[in-house]
């Protein structure tokens, strides 16, 4: 009988979205392709050696789960092809599970808001992502001089465009019960 390894968090990780952190060598190379380091109070790959360390309360509560923007630059750059963008989705995921506050306390609305703009449209509307975003955080006119700039430039249109298979992409929403989704949109 092959007794498991590693911690009980990067089991619980490898459950989760299917990945084996502990091939992680530590190289860095996710950390220097993120544009979203100087934000974060862990880099990616020291996220990942405390996931194989068992630090589920320092990773949990960290800004790094919630800075991350999912944009898989480091899971390109990973040489074992490890998802470190699935591995941190999946830290977020368990931090709204158990209940842990998100460090960054306006993430989880705005991925709410942006899920139900795709839900209504089946598509993006930034007038429509921010006007919700801006009212359920109460930063109603923070940046309301770059909104007019950008609509001034024909940036941004006013009236959202709709796809036409909004009824499938509604289904699919409904199916995966918001599965992967922070907030559960």
């Amino acid at each position: 009988m092959i007794k498991a390894t590693g911690s009980g968090l990067e089991r619980e990780i490898e459950a989760r979205c299917g990945e084996r952190v502990r091939l992680c060598f530590q190289c860095g190379k996710c950390s220097t392709g993120c544009l979203f380091t100087p934000a974060m109070d862990l880099l990616p790959h020291q996220a990942m050696k405390l996931v194989q360390l068992g630090q589920e309360e320092r990773l949990l509560s960290s800004r790094t789960i919630w800075i991350c923007a999912s944009c898989v630059t480091c899971t390109a750059r990973c040489p074992n092809d490890i998802d470190v963008a699935g591995v941190i989705d999946a830290l977020r995921q368990m931090a709204l599970e158990k209940g842990v506050r998100p460090a960054e306390r306006n993430v989880p609305l705005f991925h709410s808001c942006f899920l139900g703009n795709i839900r209504a449209t089946g598509r993006i509307s930034e007038p429509v992502l921010m006007g919700a975003y801006k009212a359920l955080s109460g930063d109603l006119f923070s940046d309301i001089g770059l909104a007019v700039e950008m609509l001034r430039k024909g940036k941004i249109k006013l009236v959202p465009s709709l796809v036409r298979g909004r009824r499938e992409i509604r289904r699919i929403f409904s199916e995966s019960g918001g599965k992967g989704a922070v907030g559960k949109g």
